[in-house]
């Protein structure tokens, strides 16, 4: 436990000012015992010193940056409005002038109505625009500027008469030739609220579209996740029947001493690797998913043994072309699920047609005639075309159908965006 340290009040006052001011024995004494510390009635107080010193300077740099970035931010303010409205004011003493008769003259009369520009423009930008119209609330701001417009008139009435009786002393044929028009002046005072209210109104629409951006952009990402996470639960409900069977019949091999044990394990280690791992990545090459393919028929060949009669017609060369993982597997796995031997065997014809921008994929099996439509409403198939709908979407066609002793299944995509150059 840290050994705590009796300071008095003088002590106390003895530690080096951080930026807060002076402290009173009672402010330290205050400080402890708001922090928690135990506290000594009369002159003495405990409290730790290193405690108060970082405690007092990190209060001192928070503090500090804080005001920092406020005077920062109030003085870039204060400059950009003070340089714009000194450049409206050698507008209206240019535009006071046109004629060149006197610039002091001119000036002068246009710092009155500078503060009458400032206060209708502040007006609308700041409370009109915001609190009525960007709201929709279109009654009420047409009343509101209504109420301004008036305003705003008579201040420019008083503006032009404070001038000329200030600056001219009431002579009105020294007053600059703008001047004497209180439709001009009007015109003046308004062109430079209509700008500063359009600018406004640009940089509220532009950081309306960037914010509408931003929250597509989250909610696309949102959807992207959920994609993700439906398309990872969707492969999860592939295979699990597929493991039971090969298990069972790797048991009855095993018990059996059979040396096809060691290559149906194999097989089966290989499979595993890509629907465990390979399966994760977004895309894989054809070839690499013919080639699973062809392993899994394997598989089931040692278990069906002379009662399947499968026929293969594959493409050769297919190292460039890259589909979804798992994208053909399912159709090969509810064949062998579904599929029933007609005439003591299990057949089965699948036939793949790809090239750089399409995939043809065919399927068929043989089925018994009074077996139901199962096949057409399978697990897999479903979770198939949900897969299909949200890895590509408006570019493929699926079919299924049965007809007699027979189910086909057919599928044609579009993977050209996907396709991948060598």
């Amino acid at each position: 436990m840290p050994k705590l340290k009796f300071y008095t009040g003088e002590d106390l006052l003895k530690i080096p000012n951080t930026g807060f001011g002076p402290f009173s024995a009672d402010s330290v004494l205050h400080l402890g015992v708001t922090s928690g510390c135990r506290v000594k009635s009369g002159k003495e107080s405990v409290i730790h010193r290193r405690w108060l010193r970082t405690s007092l300077n990190l209060l001192d740099i928070v503090g500090s940056m804080i005001a920092g970035n406020l005077i920062h931010f109030l003085w870039r303010k204060l400059l950009l409005h003070s340089l714009f409205w000194f450049l409206v004011l050698g507008f209206f003493s240019y535009f006071l002038d046109t004629a060149g008769e006197n610039l002091l003259y001119s000036g002068t009369f246009a710092i009155f109505l500078l503060p009458v520009t400032m206060g209708t423009t502040y007006t609308t930008i700041y409370y009109l625009l915001p609190g009525f119209l960007l709201k929709k609330k279109y009654l009420l701001f047409s009343l509101y500027g209504f109420y301004t417009l008036v305003l705003s008139a008579f201040a420019i009435v008083l503006s032009i008469f404070y001038g000329l009786v200030f600056i001219l002393n009431m002579d009105y044929h020294g007053m600059p030739a703008a001047g004497r028009s209180l439709w001009s002046m009007m015109v003046l005072v308004y062109l430079v609220v209509v700008l500063v209210s359009a600018f406004t109104l640009l940089k509220q629409n532009y950081s309306s579209i960037a914010e509408n951006r931003a929250l597509e952009n989250k909610f696309l990402e949102a959807q992207l996740k959920l994609k993700e996470q439906e398309l990872h639960y969707l492969k999860l409900q592939v295979h699990p029947h597929f493991l039971f069977n090969t298990l069972n019949t790797l048991y009855g091999h095993a018990l059996k001493k059979s040396e096809e044990t060691p290559h149906m394990i194999l097989k089966l280690s290989n499979l595993l690797d890509y629907l465990l791992y390979q399966a994760d990545k977004p895309l894989v090459s054809l070839s690499s998913e013919i080639e699973h393919i062809k392993d899994y028929i394997d598989l089931e060949q040692m278990r069906f043994r002379n009662n399947l009669d499968v026929e293969l017609d594959l493409p050769p060369a297919t190292e460039n072309i890259v589909i979804a993982p798992m994208l053909l597997l399912p159709f090969v796995e509810n064949v062998f699920k579904h599929g029933q031997p007609v005439d003591g065997k299990l057949k089965i014809f699948i036939c793949l047609q790809a090239d750089e921008e399409q995939l043809n994929f065919l399927i068929r099996n043989t089925v018994k005639n009074d077996q139901e439509r199962e096949t057409q409403s399978g697990l897999g198939l479903k979770n198939l075309k949900k897969r299909l709908q949200l890895l590509y979407p408006d570019r493929h066609s699926f079919s299924a159908e049965k007809s007699g002793n027979s189910f086909e299944a057919r599928l044609s995509l579009i993977h050209s965006k996907d396709y991948r150059h060598g």
